[in-house]
C-alpha cells in the first residue's frame, strides 16, 4: 500500500454559543478547520483534521496547515501509510518543527491502518478501556453570574467536569471561581484555566484567595518557571498545558513535580503517533491527563475519543467533544455526547465517513 495523493478541504465551524472567549481578550466566533485526506493505491482513504484555536493561542494558524501540506506532501508520496513510525520520521526530516501541520496526515494514516486491519484505532493504540469517556465542558469567559448560570445548565445535561476560562482581572476571576464552585456538587470537578493569562503575582493572589475552594489550577502564567513558582506556593491540584509541547518538557515537569495533571493536545504534539508516546510515558510515570486537541469538529472528536478510550481510566482525567460546540457536522459516525460521556466507534479506523457535500472542493491537492 502506498500514498498516491494528499488533499485538504477548508471548513468553517461556527460556534453554537456565538463566540468563545478566554484570557487576554481573545475570542473566536468561527473556527477555520482543515480536513486532511490521504489516498492510497488500493483505494483506501483516511482522514484527519487540524483546527488551531486562532493564530494567537499556540504557534499554529489555519492557513499554515494548508501551506505546510503543500510543502510536506510531495515528500510522502509513495510511502506506506501503515508504517507510522517510518512516516513520522520522514515528516520530521522533510519539515523541521510545525507539528500541527503533520498532525492531520498522521491521524489520516491511523485511519487507514484501522481500515486495512479491520480494527478501530483505539484497539490499535492499546485497547479499549471502559465503556465510555468522561467529558468536560469549557466555559467561555463572561461575568461570574453568567458563567455560573452556564455551568448549572451544562451540569443538567450530564457534565461533571468543567473548565472555567479565567486569566483576566484577578478579582473578577476570584468571583468566577467562587460563583461556579457554589453551583457544583462534591463529586464534580472544576478547573480554573488561565491559559497563561495571569502574571505571577496575580496568580499568587488568586490561589491564596481560593485556597479553601475545591478547584484545579491550570496554566496560570506564560512561562514554565512562573507556573512552577505558583505551583510551589499552593496545595491546589495543578495542571500544565501550553508549556508541555514535547517529551522533554514532560520529563522536566515530572522531575520538578510541577503538575498533577497534564493537558495533551493531538495537533500540538504532531498527531496520534506522537501523542501516544507522551500518553504512554504519562501512564508509566503515574500522571493523569486531559486528552484532547486545540479545537475541531467531527473528525477531531473521533480522534480524541479513540486516544482517550485507549488510555487506562485511572489516568484519564477528562476529554472533550468539540463537535457539540459547533453548528456544522463534517462526518457521519462521529462520537456523540450522551449524559456527559462519549464513546469511540467500534467500526474500523476512526469510524467516520466525511460529508463531501459539506467539505466541498479540496483547496490543497498533492499528487
Amino acid at each position: 500500500m502506498k500514498i498516491t495523493r494528499i488533499f485538504a478541504h477548508r471548513v468553517e465551524l461556527p460556534l453554537r454559543e456565538g463566540n468563545y472567549k478566554w484570557s487576554g481578550g481573545k475570542s473566536v466566533t468561527v473556527f477555520d478547520s482543515t480536513i486532511v485526506g490521504v489516498e492510497t493505491d488500493t483505494g483506501v482513504v483516511g482522514y484527519g483534521e487540524v483546527c488551531p484555536l486562532g493564530p494567537f493561542y499556540l504557534p499554529a494558524y489555519a492557513e499554515g496547515v494548508r501551506a505546510g501540506l503543500r510543502e510536506l506532501g510531495p515528500h510522502l508520496l509513495g510511502f506506506d501509510p501503515r508504517e507510522l513510525a517510518k512516516l513520522n520520521h520522514r515528516m520530521d526530516a522533510a519539515l523541521k518543527g510545525h507539528p500541527y501541520v503533520k498532525s492531520g496526515i498522521d491521524i489520516a494514516c491511523w485511519d487507514i491502518l484501522g481500515q486495512a486491519t479491520g480494527l478501530p484505532v483505539c484497539v490499535l493504540m492499546g485497547g479499549r478501556f471502559g465503556e465510555q469517556v468522561r467529558l468536560y465542558r469549557a466555559i467561555s469567559q463572561e461575568s461570574p453570574e453568567a458563567m455560573a448560570k452556564k455551568v448549572a445548565g451544562y451540569r443538567a445535561e450530564g457534565y461533571t467536569r468543567f473548565q472555567l476560562k479565567v486569566g483576566g482581572d484577578p478579582d473578577t476571576d476570584i468571583e468566577r471561581i467562587h460563583a461556579v464552585r457554589a453551583m457544583l456538587l462534591p463529586g464534580d470537578r472544576l478547573v480554573a484555566d488561565a491559559n497563561t493569562g495571569w502574571t505571577q503575582h496575580e496568580a499568587m493572589r488568586v490561589v491564596r484567595a481560593v485556597r479553601n475552594v475545591d478547584v484545579y489550577i491550570e496554566q496560570p502564567c506564560l512561562t514554565y518557571e512562573e507556573c512552577l513558582a505558583v505551583r510551589r506556593h499552593t496545595d491546589h491540584p495543578f495542571v500544565l498545558d501550553e508549556n508541555v509541547d514535547g517529551l522533554d518538557m514532560l520529563l522536566r515537569a515530572k522531575a520538578d513535580l510541577a503538575m498533577d495533571v497534564v493537558n495533551l493536545k493531538i495537533s500540538k504534539l504532531g498527531g496520534l503517533t506522537k501523542i501516544k508516546q507522551a500518553r504512554d510515558l504519562c501512564v508509566s510515570m503515574g500522571i493523569a491527563m486531559t486528552l484532547e486537541d486545540s479545537w475541531g469538529g467531527d473528525i477531531t472528536t473521533a480522534a480524541i475519543a479513540h486516544l482517550a478510550h485507549s488510555t487506562p481510566e485511572e489516568f484519564r482525567f477528562t476529554s472533550t467533544d468539540f463537535n457539540s460546540y459547533v453548528t456544522v457536522s463534517t462526518a457521519e459516525g462521529a462520537p456523540q455526547r450522551h449524559n456527559g460521556f462519549m464513546r469511540a466507534s467500534d467500526s474500523s479506523g476512526l469510524g467516520i465517513k466525511p460529508k463531501m457535500d459539506v467539505l466541498g472542493k479540496p483547496v490543497v491537492v498533492v499528487a
